[in-house]
C-alpha cells in the first residue's frame, strides 16, 4: 500500500506529461493536414470552420469542467472525456462535410479541456511545488520533437494511409496518458463543485465564437474579445484585473504574457516576410526558434528555483519582442525571437506555479485549474484577435508589435507583485 501511494504522484506526473505530448502531436497533425482536409471536403473557403471546432470545444469546457468533476468525480470525468475525445476524432476522421469535421473537432476539444483541467487540478492537489515545476518544464519539452518532426512525419503518413487514418495518430498517446492518470486517481474522492456563475462564464465561448467566425471583420472580432473578457472575469479570482498581489497578479501576468507572446507568434511570419523582407524558409527558422528556446530553457532551469525568474524572463521576452518592432535583418530577428523564447522558458514554470497556488484566493483545485487555462487561452485569443485586427487596419504590424511588447512589459510588472 505504501509503495502504491508513493508511486501515485509519479504515475500522475508521467501521465500529465504524456497527455501534453499527445496535445502537441494533435496540434501539429491538425495544422499539417488542414490544407489536405480542406481540399478533400471542398472547404477551401471554410478554413475558419475547420479550425474553430477544437478551440470552441475548449472554451465550452472551461466553465463546465469544475461542475462535471463535482458531479461525476475523477473516474467518471475521465471516462466521459475519453469517450468524447475518441468519438470526436472518429467523427472528424469519417466526416464528409466541413460541418461534420468541425463537430468532431468540437467534441475532441471539449474532451481535451476536461482532461486538461482534471490533470492540472490533480497536480495541484497531489504534487508538491518541486515536482510540479518539473512537470511544467517536461510538458514544455514535449513540444520539441513534434515541432521538429511532426509536420514531415504527418505528411509522410498521410501519403501512405490517407488523412483520415493519420488524424487518429495521437490516440495511443492519449490512451497511455489517461491510463497512468486513472491509476494515480484511483480512490480519489469527488472534487468540489465550482460556484462560478454559469450563465456569465458561458459568455467566454460565445465571445470566442464571434472572434473565430469574424472572417476578417475587426469590429466583430473586437466585440467578441470584449464579451470574452467579460466572461473571463467570472472565472478568474477577484482582484485579477487590479493585479492584486498573489494568485490574482500571477493570473493577470499569465493573461498579459499570452496576449503578448502568442499574439506576436501568430503574426511573426507575416512580419518577417513583409517587414524584414526575408524568405518564407528563413521565416520558418525564426518561427521555430522561440518554442525551442522555451522548451530547452525550461528543462535546464527546472532544477533551480528563484522568485526572480518570472520577472527576469518576462523582461527578456518583452525586450526580444520590442526589437522586432524596429525591423532589421534575418539575423536580428532570429536573435530577438530566440531571446524571447529563452525568456519564456525562464519565466513560465515559476509563473505557472504561482498562478496555481490558492493563496488567499479561496479557489478549489478544479477552479484554479480552470482559471489558469482560461487565463492563458483567453490571452492567446485576445492577442491573435486584436493583433490581427490592428495589422489589417491602417496602423499595420508596427502597432501590433508595439502592443505585444507593452503587454509583455505589463506582465513583467504583474509578475513582480508577490505577496
Amino acid at each position: 500500500m505504501t509503495e502504491t501511494r508513493r508511486a501515485g504522484p509519479l504515475f500522475l506526473a508521467v501521465g500529465i506529461v504524456a497527455l501534453e505530448f499527445a496535445a502537441a502531436v494533435t496540434g501539429f497533425v491538425a495544422s499539417s493536414l488542414l490544407p489536405i482536409v480542406a481540399a478533400d471536403l471542398g472547404a477551401r473557403n471554410d478554413l475558419g470552420l475547420l479550425i474553430a471546432g477544437s478551440t470552441l470545444g475548449l472554451f465550452v469546457a472551461l466553465p463546465l469542467a469544475s461542475r462535471v468533476l463535482g458531479r461525476l468525480g475523477p473516474r467518471g470525468t475521465l471516462a466521459v472525456g475519453m469517450a468524447a475525445y475518441l468519438g470526436g476524432l472518429l467523427l472528424a476522421a469519417t466526416a464528409r462535410t466541413a460541418w461534420m469535421f468541425a463537430l468532431g473537432q468540437f467534441a475532441a476539444g471539449l474532451a481535451g479541456g476536461l482532461l486538461a483541467i482534471f490533470g492540472i487540478s490533480s497536480a495541484i492537489r497531489h504534487l508538491d511545488d518541486r515536482l510540479r515545476i518539473r512537470v511544467v518544464a517536461a510538458s514544455s519539452a514535449m513540444w520539441i520533437v513534434p515541432a521538429l518532426v511532426g509536420p514531415a512525419a504527418t505528411l509522410g503518413l498521410e501519403h501512405l494511409v490517407g488523412w483520415r487514418w493519420t488524424l487518429l495518430l495521437p490516440v495511443p498517446f492519449v490512451l497511455f496518458g489517461r491510463l497512468l492518470v486513472v491509476r494515480a486517481a484511483r480512490g480519489e474522492p469527488s472534487t468540489e463543485d465550482g460556484q462560478r456563475p454559469l450563465a456569465k462564464t458561458l459568455t467566454v465561448p460565445l465571445g470566442a465564437a464571434l472572434v473565430v467566425f469574424s472572417a476578417g471583420s475587426w469590429p466583430l472580432a473586437l466585440a467578441g474579445a470584449a464579451i470574452t473578457v467579460a466572461g473571463m472575469t467570472a472565472i478568474l479570482p477577484p482582484g485579477t484585473a487590479r493585479l492584486r498581489p498573489g494568485t490574482p497578479a500571477a493570473l493577470g501576468a499569465m493573461v498579459l504574457f499570452a496576449i503578448g507572446y502568442f499574439g506576436a507568434d501568430s503574426l511573426i511570419t507575416v512580419l518577417l516576410t513583409s517587414g524584414f523582407r526575408v524568405s518564407l524558409g528563413q521565416a520558418a527558422i525564426v518561427l521555430s526558434a522561440a518554442p525551442l528556446g522555451w522548451a530547452v530553457t525550461s528543462l535546464v532551469t527546472a532544477r533551480f528555483t528563484s522568485a526572480r525568474f518570472p520577472v527576469v524572463g518576462l523582461g527578456l521576452t518583452a525586450l526580444g519582442t520590442a526589437v522586432l518592432t524596429f525591423g532589421g535583418s534575418f539575423v536580428t530577428a532570429l536573435a530577438a525571437w530566440t531571446v524571447a523564447g529563452i525568456g519564456v522558458g525562464l519565466a513560465y514554470p515559476g509563473l505557472y506555479i504561482r498562478a496555481t497556488t490558492a493563496g488567499s484566493s479561496g479557489f478549489t483545485a478544479a477552479e484554479l485549474a480552470t482559471a489558469v487555462i482560461t487565463a492563458e487561452c483567453v490571452g492567446q485569443l485576445l492577442g491573435r484577435a486584436v493583433g490581427g485586427a490592428l495589422s489589417s487596419s491602417g496602423t499595420g504590424l508596427l502597432a501590433s508589435y508595439t502592443l505585444f511588447a507593452v503587454a509583455l512589459a505589463a506582465a513583467t510588472y504583474a509578475a513582480a507583485r508577490r505577496e
